[in-house]
């Protein structure tokens, strides 16, 4: 499972933890402007806007599972199983597979209207990569600088929210996630009130008492709860060092260990790594559960009308300072 989320101070940041009881040999790419991509049944896009993120290349084609393109929109899939639904190819619509998904947004879009007026012709299809890879159960958040749609195909047919929250994790659908945010509205970060009774003397007698009932297991749908109000009561100054650091602590607050959820037959899920994307400057920075030391990638250091994808082996091994 998976959740990702955006964040805003000087600067617009983008980033999600993947949560899996496996790891791919997934990479940060960088896609150049004159890659060409060749889609299953959508013809060739020769020329697209560059992007930066993280892929499983497998035959010279990156499998992305988050990117954010040169101008600033940015697109990551999370897991939606048992709910996403995708269909056989339609004539007169857009028939993208799954795994072209994010490619074809982030290619030829600049921002959400641009995003939402081809999602109108858009068919997602059963079509998979390969045969030793099958389709994924996905579904997607989008977001430009400014605001967020999440996509979901389902059975009812192609459903696209206003993600104002700017944030997404996994089952249930989101329009369901977003009702659930009901049940926490007492929550805060003061001190709470005595509401229990005026004949008792009640007292706060530890801080942070005002967001007692806030979920603290790894489900989605608590993951949704804690990290919404973790992000949207995250306090920080705006400088680079200082953004990228809280957006970090933000993702860390769902994080999750090996050992807390058991897939069986001795596999634990996990957080594989943890990204935050300066989509102004189009640098990517990352963690891994290995290791916490924030590395990062800049697009624009890469030659971004070159054809050829570059990508970049993840630091994996922990990086320990020694101060004596």
């Amino acid at each position: 499972m998976c959740t990702a989320i955006t964040y805003k101070t000087k600067d617009t940041y983008f980033g999600r933890n993947l949560d899996l009881e496996y790891s791919y040999h997934e990479t940060v790419t960088v896609t150049p402007r004159n890659y060409e991509f060749c889609f299953k049944r959508a013809g060739r896009m020769k020329r697209h806007y560059a992007m930066i993120g993280m892929a499983y290349v497998v035959e010279d084609y990156p499998l992305c599972y988050d990117a954010t393109n040169e101008k600033g929109l940015s697109m990551a899939g999370l897991n939606f199983p048992e709910n996403a639904h995708y269909n056989m190819e339609v004539k007169g619509m857009d028939n993208i597979a799954v795994f072209e998904f994010i490619p074809w947004v982030l290619g030829q879009c600049s921002n959400i209207n641009e995003v939402k007026n081809i999602l109108c012709r858009l068919n997602l299809t059963d079509i998979s990569f390969s045969r030793e890879l099958p389709t994924a159960t996905l579904h997607w958040i989008i977001s430009d600088k400014e605001t967020s749609i999440t996509v979901e195909s389902v059975k009812d047919g192609l459903k696209v929210y206003d993600n104002n929250i700017g944030l997404l994790t996994n089952n249930p659908p989101f329009n369901y996630q977003m009702f659930n945010l009901n049940n926490y509205m007492d929550l805060s970060v003061n001190p709470p009130e005595n509401n229990f009774s005026k004949e008792l003397k009640l007292n706060a007698y530890s801080r942070g008492m005002g967001a007692m009932g806030l979920p603290g297991d790894l489900s989605s749908q608590s993951r949704f709860v804690k990290a919404a109000f973790t992000k949207l009561n995250s306090v920080s100054g705006d400088s680079e060092s200082e953004s990228i650091s809280q957006f970090f602590h933000i993702l860390g607050s769902v994080e999750q260990q090996k050992g807390c959820v058991c897939m069986g037959g001795g596999k634990y899920e996990f957080t594989i790594y943890s990204s935050c994307c300066n989509v102004d400057r189009g640098i990517y920075y990352y963690t891994t559960y290995e290791n916490s030391q924030i590395t990062g990638v800049d697009m624009y250091k890469e030659d971004l009308e070159s054809c050829r994808l570059i990508s970049y082996e993840l630091v994996k091994g922990q990086q320990i300072l020694l101060q004596n």
